[in-house]
């Protein structure tokens, strides 16, 4: 007996013995598989399969059939308003406005959603001003030609604002129209979406089945539950809702399962309303919508489940004796996979099986020191350059990283400009600036070997002699931070080119902080804290394009070397006394700097009057 099962242990490990597995494959299998499972598993998947693509079919059609015709209800919503202002454009200004002014009472009229109606010529001088909450103004004489709304008027003929909420609750949105000629006005008209609400709420599909509007922000403007829209969209929701919004859009417009803003599961579809940027999303709760799916499921599964328990019966009756060694090296080899490294395969039968198990264990054991090693050198590598973490790794001595007292020069840089540019970028454009700007900056953080503490959107942290000490820190972090404005200047000059009208300033300051790891055991970041942390973030914030401002401690240890100009003491906000600020003038001759041996301490101060 005993040399049988040898004979089965070394069959099942070496490939040469192909008959006696595939006999041991076929007892196993066919018993199983083929007797009970099979086709009970066969006709339980097909069902389910076909029966889930044709529910998913039907709904799609359903929900885009109900969004499109919510779409078509919205943009004829905004087309009577246009088509009620669209005679009023035709008729040539005058400077006799009462006509007017009885045109757009009768304008409002008819429309209940425009809120309010401005007149203005082509030279952007407001003439009229009709409003249902405002005051009346007829020849205001208000100069509105910096108004985007008549900037985009007068470039496209008809324009649709953002949607705004007045006082933080209600939707607005304003809609510019200009006139076919030269002697013809632009009409400019306030419209509450509120009103939209009739039209989404009389959207059902089936039970619980609803319909609401997105924005171009991804901002709630119209949904059944007009809380939702009085209160706004949080950030998060929006961009759950943009994430839909692009999944669809990537699916070819079919209907998708996703979480609501109420993160439950539901099946939804959108149209778009292409002349305004909106989205109008039409959504079933899942549950609902697959609910006769899922008592099939259920049915196929009770069948499957007594199936299983049939077959492992006669499964244990044919292989009881040869499945347990196997049984514990899959089991073994997945959790090992799976990153438990700390698992041990215990095989004792004292053949090929054993051995191979010792193998793993041994393969484990490696594995988990090679793991450790990438994990330290890892979580070093997100706030030390790669030689500093590897030289950390190597002399297994962390407690550098632990919370002390050092003195650093902390460096804080950003890019001059960048809200602005970033609020009217396209999208791929930030990303390729950000892109193009990090690694600039990160190759010259890792030659410096200084430790980048944090970075976010365009600004960036760094500390130089922590939390290795290196010398003539101050020396260093200024060098750092001219090679720094070198390397984004050339960027900034390229990007110019391409119409992003951005700049970069840095900040630095030097003294003691405490300095170490922060964060808790999933995130840890290496960080300082103090004083010196807050001037260098002021000193950045108060830098123009192409200057490095530092502080006197910065200054007083870079001595002569670098040449720097003293501009004088300055407030910097969160600093009661005034702070003497200085400018790296990489382009100077001569340095600004000197000792002041009568005091007895380095002093910095400006020799030109």
């Amino acid at each position: 007996m005993k040399s049988s099962n040898e004979d089965d242990v070394r069959d099942s490990i070496h490939p040469e013995a192909a008959p006696v597995r595939r006999s041991l494959f076929r007892k196993y299998f066919i018993a199983l598989f083929a007797a009970v499972i099979v086709p009970v598993t066969a006709s339980g998947i097909s069902d389910a399969w076909f029966g889930y693509r044709d529910q998913r079919a039907m709904l799609s059609a359903l929900l885009r059939v109900e969004a499109t015709s919510a779409a078509g209800k919205m943009q004829s919503f905004l087309d009577d308003i246009r088509d009620q202002l669209g005679w009023m454009v035709q008729r040539t200004l005058t400077a006799d406005t009462r006509g007017q002014r009885l045109d757009a009472l009768r304008a409002m009229r008819q429309a209940p959603a425009i809120v309010s109606i401005s007149l203005v010529d082509r030279a952007g001088v407001e003439r009229l001003h009709v409003s249902r909450i405002d005051l009346n103004r007829v020849e205001g004489g208000l100069d509105r030609s910096g108004d985007p709304a008549v900037v985009g008027a007068l470039s496209t003929g008809i324009w649709y604002g953002p949607v705004t909420y007045r006082d933080g609750s209600e939707p607005f949105m304003t809609m510019a129209l200009w006139g076919p000629g030269e002697r013809y006005g632009i009409v400019v008209v306030e419209i509450n979406l509120k009103l939209i609400w009739v039209v989404i709420s009389e959207i059902r599909v089936g039970r619980s089945g609803q319909a609401f509007v997105l924005d171009q922000t991804g901002r709630i403007i119209a949904h059944p539950d007009i809380s939702k829209v009085l209160r706004g969209t949080d950030e998060n929701t929006a961009e759950a809702l943009l994430r839909l919004r692009d999944e669809i859009a990537t699916a070819g417009g079919e209907a998708t399962t996703a979480r609501n803003a109420e993160d439950e599961r539901v099946v939804t579809a959108m149209a778009p309303i292409p002349s305004v940027g909106w989205t109008v999303f039409v959504e079933q709760p899942q549950a609902e919508a697959f609910a006769p799916l899922y008592a099939s499921l259920w049915r196929t599964g009770g069948l499957l489940l007594a199936a299983i328990v049939l077959a492992a019966a006669l499964a244990y009756w044919l292989a009881r004796r040869m499945t347990g060694p196997i049984r514990l090296l899959e089991e073994g080899t997945e959790k090992i996979g799976a990153g438990q490294f700390d698992h041990r395969i215990d095989i004792a039968t004292g053949d090929e099986l054993e051995r191979l198990a010792v193998r793993f264990n041994q393969m484990a054991q490696e594995l988990a020191i090679s793991r450790d090693r990438s994990e330290r050198i890892a979580r070093l590598k997100r706030f030390l350059a790669p030689q500093v973490a590897e030289l950390v790794e190597k002399s297994g001595d962390e407690s550098v990283l632990a919370g002390q007292r050092a003195e650093v020069v902390a460096v804080f840089c950003d890019l001059r400009g960048f809200t602005a540019f970033s609020a009217h970028a396209e999208p791929d454009d930030v990303m390729k600036v950000l892109r193009d700007y990090y690694e600039a900056l990160g190759a010259i953080i890792t030659r410096y070997e200084a430790t980048l503490t944090n970075f976010s959107a365009d600004g960036l942290m760094v500390l130089v002699n922590a939390p290795v000490p290196r010398a003539e820190p101050a020396l260093r972090a200024v060098e750092m931070a001219i090679d720094m404005q070198d390397a984004i200047q050339r960027l900034i000059a390229a990007w110019r080119l391409r119409g992003h009208a951005v700049g970069f300033g840095i900040g630095l300051a030097m003294g003691w902080a405490t300095v170490g790891r922060i964060g808790y055991e999933a995130r840890v970041d290496y960080t300082a804290i103090g004083n010196v942390v807050n001037l260098a973030s002021r000193l950045c914030s108060s830098a123009d394009d192409q200057q490095i401002l530092t502080d006197d401690s910065v200054a007083c240890s870079v001595g002569g070397k670098i040449p720097m100009v003293a501009l004088g003491a300055r407030h910097l906000k969160g600093f009661d006394e005034e702070v003497r600020v200085y400018d790296v003038g990489i382009r100077s001759l001569t340095s600004d700097f000197a000792p002041d041996a009568a005091m007895g301490v380095a002093t910095c101060f400006r020799t030109k009057a």
